[in-house]
């Protein structure tokens, strides 16, 4: 490393400020994205220059293999450090320097003034630099961050089915306001289903004294809706207006989920002023007796857990990549519900659960255990923290304020269930248990359930919050018995679901395979336990959940198995095999003879919207052997066909990426697929090979690179480096025609300073 890259007055290090634009309005308020230009090490902060290399955030301390390596290996104690220039207009503001998520205990220090620690990698923290800023000179940011596996701190010390990763792996800012400014506002909306709804708008304000005034007002687009004013005689922690006669609105719902802006003014008497501005949806969620409410309507809830951690940096995704899980939950999935097991997540998640109209049960970190005084006073303060930064998103609608699967823990639970009563009155609280027998301190008994039948309801208010998974870990490339199986274990506790209001929905453990540790799942670091794999790429048993969508959305056929004889654990022929659709019969094909003609199991699935189809597919002859054609038709009309290849024959590569274009900032990312498929574009799920890639143009490659084929797939992700310009990937099979992909990598327009 160039030694002007380390000396503290380089302008590599230093870098830039990005001013967000959603703030640039207001010359008294000013948000600068610190994600760029830190430099990194595994040594101490004052090491050689040679140790240091420079990163841009989010960042993972150590980039690992997708599975198979040492989790020791990320439990490190690494230090981060970065330089910024206090510009004159800075001066008689407040600076504040604003984490999202470092994992897991951060020791910050600016111009070697030393902070306090903070302890929980999950939820955001601030600290104010305003009297250690060095106006006009070089100012020095460090963080000393202990990514071990602290047992002073959520959710260690025991053990947990998941790994926490190391690094800053969410996004830093740096935010300048006046001296007196608004810390945070709460938009509650009141009395939504009647013709008096309102807009109850809590702002909590720092620095600011009596003589002050607060404007609150909520726009749709363009147009401002309705206003209030008030002016501060006190100095309260947070005051409070009220935005009545809103007239009609539009609601927030799962199919049109509206969203308004509510922007608050601060006038200062010394003449500053501060803006802050958020999102909201009027809607009203609930859970009764007659199962969860959604704007007065009833609505059997259907989901699946979601970790957040993906292959080789596990949380250090930009928004972009935390967004698209999102939309594949929502649109691929067709869920209405997911749960953030076991922690909150990524802001940039919930934003897009906000526009898409996903609904989110959202946890407070934790699996099985409870510590000490000390560390339930973290976890309690978890709690606070998540609902402070979450408060405001339609989405919302239930908080976990329990460990989850822990015992019962009366002084606690109290506690937990108070912090998110006493900041958010608007939303039930829920606890994450597997005691069916448990204290309820919680509005909603929320329960694991792994068995079948599921548990008869307790409680008048009651959610699954979690089933199959575990039971039944099924990888991509399992035979066909067993990926058959996963498919009907999601259906049948779907259907006991759907047939009994007692229940509010279910929510399937889980969504995606994800990392653990080397004493649980599959011995690899890996639990199977998703509809999809690690790589977002679905298994069969995703067809379930894919087929009780509407077909005016979507028409879905999706075969429950693969097409081969002899794979079953059962000698001979493919057996009998689910095929989720939402048509209303299907005909089916043999080497382009009709064998069968079958409806949808509504004796058996009767429950469910779309019930699968069950095919006896015995005793074939095997010869000839061929294709396998599914025609399915909706009120006689054929609606759709799919034809899964009997040839054997590994046809093509597809390599497929999320986006075509990115943001040159130096962060951005996108998921790009590769899959062997048959000809007819199915993927081939015992495929092998090493497929090399080569990539010019402003980016990288995150991921491995060979990347040998897991069931006849899996991905890596392209990251954007600072610039423009096109990227070219070139993907290259041992023996199956290379393919090229581009992306346009397109200059950030953010402000620099």
């Amino acid at each position: 490393m160039d030694r002007r890259t380390f000396v503290l007055g380089s302008a590599a290090v230093a870098g830039a400020l990005r001013a967000q634009s959603t703030r640039d309005v207001d010359p008294n308020r000013r948000i600068y994205e610190l994600n760029r230009n830190w430099l990194f090490s595994t040594k101490r902060i004052h090491s050689d220059p040679k140790d240091w290399e420079r990163v841009d955030l989010p960042h993972s301390n150590v980039r690992l293999p997708w599975h198979g390596f040492d989790e020791k290996s990320y439990q490190i104690v690494s230090f981060y450090r970065r330089q910024f220039r206090a510009p004159k207009e800075w001066a008689g503001k407040r600076i504040f320097i604003d984490f999202d998520g470092a994992m897991t205990a951060a020791k910050v220090s600016l111009n070697n003034h030393a902070f306090e620690e903070y302890r929980g990698g999950y939820t955001p923290f601030s600290l104010e630099l305003t009297p250690h800023v060095r106006a006009g000179n070089a100012n020095v940011l460090e963080v000393e961050l202990d990514s071990t596996e602290r047992p002073d701190i959520p959710p260690f010390g025991a053990n947990i089915d998941y790994l926490t990763f190391g690094g800053i792996y969410r996004d830093v800012r740096l935010r300048v306001v006046p001296n007196g400014f608004i810390e945070n506002v709460y938009a509650k909306p009141v009395r939504v289903l009647t013709d008096y709804r309102a807009l109850a708008v809590r702002c909590y304000v720092n620095g600011v004294k009596p003589g002050a005034t607060l404007t609150a007002s909520l726009r749709l687009g363009t147009r401002v809706i309705q206003s209030a004013t008030a002016k501060i005689d006190n100095s309260n922690e947070f005051h409070d207006l009220t935005l009545e006669r809103l007239g009609e609105v539009q609601f927030w719902d799962l199919n049109r989920p509206a969203l308004y802006h509510v922007d608050v003014t601060l006038k200062n008497e010394d003449g500053s002023e501060d803006r802050y501005d958020t999102r909201v949806g009027f809607r009203e969620g609930r859970f009764t007796s007659a199962g969860f409410l959604l704007n007065g309507q009833h609505v059997k809830l259907r989901g699946l857990n979601r970790h957040q951690t993906f292959p080789y940096v596990g949380g250090a995704m930009p928004a972009r990549v935390q967004r698209r899980d999102a939309q594949i939950l929502k649109q691929e999935l067709k869920l209405n519900l997911v749960r953030t097991s076991h922690y909150p997540q990524s802001p940039a998640f919930l934003d897009a659960c906000d526009e898409l109209g996903l609904l989110v049960l959202e946890e407070i970190p934790g699996w099985q255990h409870i510590g000490d005084k000390a560390w339930q006073d973290v976890a309690v303060r978890n709690a606070g923290e998540m609902i402070r930064r979450d408060w405001n998103h339609p989405s919302i609608v239930l908080w976990g304020v329990r460990i989850n699967e822990s015992q019962d823990n009366h002084d606690f639970y109290t506690r937990t269930n108070e912090a998110a009563h006493s900041l958010d009155d608007a939303r039930q609280t829920g606890g994450i248990r597997y005691l069916y027998n448990s204290e309820l301190l919680e509005d909603v008994f929320t329960m694991n359930d792994f068995g079948f039948p599921l548990k008869q309801p307790n409680h008048p208010l009651y959610l699954n919050t979690e089933f199959s998974g575990h039971m039944f870990s099924t990888k991509r490339f399992d035979n066909v018995s067993r990926v058959a199986e996963h498919v009907l274990r999601h259906a049948r506790v779907h259907n006991q679901l759907a047939g009994d209001d007692r229940y509010a929905g279910g929510i399937g453990w889980c969504a995606f395979d994800y990392n653990t540790h080397s004493n649980f799942g599959s011995g690899d670091h890996i639990c199977y336990h998703g509809v999809s794999d690690i790589f977002r790429i679905p298994k069969p048993a995703a067809g379930v959940y894919r087929s009780q969508c509407d077909p005016k959305e979507e028409i879905v056929i999706e075969p429950g198995f693969y097409w081969s004889s002899g794979d079953k654990s059962e000698a001979g022929g493919v057996g009998v095999v689910p095929i989720c659709s939402n048509c209303d019969h299907l005909k089916i094909y043999l080497d382009g003879t009709l064998k069968w003609e079958v409806d949808p199991d509504h004796k058996t699935y009767g429950n469910l919207k779309h019930p699968p189809f069950l095919v006896d597919i015995s005793n074939l002859p095997l010869n000839p052997w061929g294709d396998l054609k599914i025609e399915g038709y909706i009120k006689g009309e054929l609606a759709k066909t799919v034809t899964l290849s009997g040839s054997g024959i590994d046809a093509d590569l597809r390599i497929e990426p999320d986006d075509l274009e990115l943001d040159g900032d130096g962060r951005d990312a996108t998921r790009v697929v590769l899959r062997v498929t048959d000809e007819y574009g199915n993927i081939r799920p015992f495929a092998t090979g090493a497929v090399s890639l080569s990539i010019d143009g402003p980016a990288e490659i995150v991921g491995e690179n060979p990347f040998a084929l897991a069931g006849g797939g899996g991905a890596v992700w392209i990251r954007a480096k600072e610039g423009s310009g096109t990227v070219r990937l070139e993907a290259k099979h041992p023996y199956l025609k290379s393919k090229t992909v581009q992306i346009q990598v397109k200059a950030s327009a953010a402000e620099m300073v």
